[in-house]
């Protein structure tokens, strides 16, 4: 979605932004552009239709046109709108003020239903700290029984089946197991179908009855695009949905769909999920996707994730030997783990203001780069990682690391100029000023362009000279 669309809607908005005076035709032909940029990503026509009209309407306004910065006051205003489409705020879970909470989820067959049960399974408990259980209650798939049972067991969570038997029965029978054994909260999985009939829906409602869930979540697969706003539509008119999850965000999805349900359907987007990993899963903040759709970055989520990956302690005792001398690899390793911690390498640098630009560049990056950073220091002996002066001044010890681990020279060399790096930069941020690090937060990007350079003395002839 952040690349498509992200890209598209930025170059349109890029042409107006620091122009000092904006003209109709600017405005015209910035909404064309958008236009194209939103259709192209298969949002929903009337959305687009509606979308383009509110922007036009308020970017011609005298305020606008003969205010101090037209063009940024434009992107405010595509920005806020996109905001609104999207559900202005983040929507929060309901529960029950005490005894058992009970959440249904239903989903076309294919959506990542099953997946996102897991993950959200582990975001109660951890955000939360809800006790969970699921119900294997999607009795037309035996290979659904079998995932959903897998992945419980790879989190931790007790999945409640009675193999193929009539859905209503098993979720009747889930539930008095759980409340007898003391679970807070229930996760009901229900049928997934190829595509939606009377009696799939009749069963999905008949269970609604018993289970009288505090929260129906429909998962939407966000590579279907505006489909997938009007599938939504036609669960939420017969068993009315509270939330959606939006699956499958980290493939080739062009944005059709998150920018599409809530003004289809009404039905607002709770959730987004993403790769196959059981912490890629998050709640779905409109302003903060905006934000991330325009290329302004998302910090708010990014400090989240740091939150919740780093120990703060640990972050602190990491900073303090960075700023002295004793900054070494067994450090460096710790770090590496932290970031991985977060995520791949792409996603963290998409949520910074300022380096949107980079992400591209960034997505080539393999994260398994870190695997064999990691590989070159367990390389090393205990001395060489506490010392790290003692692999810059050997080359016998550069080269039997290198053979050790199975990697160049020239890989060993690019960790020592990673752990050089490192200590540069820190020591450039401590000794900046207020002012310094205000312009950074603006544009991050300063850091890199600010670091110093490393320079060599040329060869043959003029060598005396310094060259870049």
């Amino acid at each position: 979605m952040e690349n498509s669309l992200s890209q598209r809607l930025q170059m349109a908005v890029r042409r107006i932004t620091g122009r000092g005076k904006l003209t109709d035709k600017d405005i015209d032909e910035m909404m064309r552009e958008v236009r194209l940029s939103l259709l192209e990503a298969d949002v929903n026509f009337r959305v687009v239709r509606d979308f383009t009209a509110r922007v036009k309407e308020q970017a011609l306004g005298e305020k606008i046109l003969k205010g101090l910065n037209p063009g940024q006051q434009v992107v405010k205003v595509v920005h806020d709108e996109l905001k609104r489409i999207m559900g202005e705020e983040n929507a929060p879970l309901t529960f029950e003020n005490q005894g058992l909470t009970t959440f249904m989820t239903i989903g076309l067959q294919g959506s990542g239903k099953t997946t996102a049960i897991g993950k959200l399974g582990v975001y109660l408990r951890k955000t939360y700290k809800k006790k969970p259980m699921f119900i294997a209650a999607d009795v037309y798939r035996p290979a659904a029984i079998d995932q959903l049972v897998t992945i419980g067991k790879q989190i931790g969570v007790h999945v409640y089946e009675e193999g193929l038997k009539d859905a209503r029965v098993i979720v009747k029978n889930g539930l008095k197991y759980a409340k007898e054994n003391n679970y807070d909260l229930v996760i009901v999985d229900t049928a997934g179908r190829l595509h939606i009939d009377e009696d799939m829906m009749q069963e999905l409602v008949d269970v609604k009855k018993i289970a009288n869930p505090s929260e129906i979540l429909l998962t939407v697969d966000a590579m279907t695009g505006q489909d997938a706003a009007n599938v939504a539509k036609s669960f939420h008119d017969q068993l009315e949905a509270t939330g959606a999850i939006l699956t499958k965000l980290d493939g080739d999805t062009r944005g059709g769909a998150a920018l599409s349900i809530r003004e289809v359907s009404g039905i607002p987007i709770k959730f987004t999920s993403f790769g196959e990993s059981m912490d890629t899963f998050e709640p779905f903040h409109p302003e903060r996707m905006a934000s991330r759709i325009l290329g302004m970055g998302d910090v708010l989520t990014l400090i989240d994730k740091a939150v919740d990956a780093i120990d703060e302690d640990e972050a602190k005792g990491m900073m303090e030997r960075m700023l002295s001398d004793n900054y070494n690899y067994y450090d460096l390793l710790k770090q590496f783990k932290m970031i991985k911690r977060m995520g791949s390498i792409s996603r963290i640098i998409g949520f910074i203001p300022g380096l949107g630009n980079l992400r591209k560049a960034a997505g080539e990056i393999d994260d398994k780069q870190f695997d064999k950073m990691r590989v070159i220091i367990e390389s090393m002996t205990e001395k060489e990682k506490k010392d790290p002066e003692l692999i810059n001044k050997s080359s016998s010890r550069r080269q039997r690391i290198a053979k050790g681990a199975g990697v160049s020279v020239s890989e060993v060399n690019k960790l020592r100029q990673s752990l050089d790096a490192q200590k540069q930069m820190v020591k450039k941020m401590s000794s900046m000023s207020e002012e310094d690090l205000e312009r950074l937060q603006k544009d991050p990007s300063k850091l890199v362009n600010t670091m110093p350079e490393r320079r060599s003395r040329g060869k043959g002839k003029g060598k005396g000279n310094f060259r870049r």
